[in-house]
């Protein structure tokens, strides 16, 4: 996706959101068996669309959704057909294949933030907050998680090094990327922090935040 995005605020500003398709078993292992193989999969794909469509309708900027294992999934191309642009994940661990992606939005956009649907409560405010952080004295923004992960990460400028060696899927993740944000010398504003749907445990909170059952 290319040119000049016309009828946004920030159209040089990209929002890419890693996605798996709702297939049973194959999203939301965590919460098996708390809920059912198929029953994980029907929450992963209510919280994909929510998350996409609310960001969608705040125009911010253009969204790219990254997909996988590809993008042929109706709900993937429901949501194309909103105005969200797809493109497929590459193979690899999530450090991989969000470096991929930020690497890649970057060659046509200033600057590139990548979130996933795991987190209800990350708005389009904290995503405007975000663009702007960017486009004045910060080379990133960080959004913490709750499980020691992050929800959003968003940066004007790419370095491989930001995604390497980091125990991706652990509660190490947040503090590495600290580490690894320091050691390359990026300036960073860090978000508050939030909690995503991964464990049994915030299934609880879901349904008595949201009403999600």
């Amino acid at each position: 996706m290319s040119g000049a995005p016309t009828g946004y605020r920030y159209p040089d500003a990209r929002l890419l959101i890693i996605a798996k398709a709702p297939l049973p078993g194959q999203v939301k292992t965590r919460l098996i068996p708390a809920l059912s193989a198929a029953r994980a999969a029907r929450l992963h794909a209510r919280l994909l669309q929510a998350t996409v469509a609310n960001m969608l309708l705040a125009r911010l900027c253009p969204i790219t959704l990254c997909c996988a294992p590809d993008t042929l999934h109706p709900d993937f191309q429901y949501l194309a057909g909103l105005g969200a642009h797809l493109t497929r994940q590459i193979e690899g661990d999530l450090g991989e294949r969000m470096g991929d992606a930020l690497a890649k939005s970057l060659q046509f956009a200033r600057y590139t933030i990548v979130i996933g649907t795991d987190c209800p409560l990350l708005d389009a405010g904290l995503i405007e907050h975000s663009i702007v952080a960017l486009a004045g004295d910060f080379d990133a923004v960080l959004g913490p998680a709750e499980d020691g992960g992050y929800y959003l990460l968003g940066i004007s400028r790419f370095d491989p090094r930001l995604f390497g060696d980091i125990a991706w899927g652990t509660s190490e993740v947040l503090q590495q990327t600290r580490e690894r944000l320091k050691a390359l010398q990026y300036r960073w504003l860090e978000l508050q922090t939030l909690w995503d749907v991964d464990r049994p445990e915030d299934l609880g909170r879901l349904r008595a935040t949201l009403g999600y059952d």
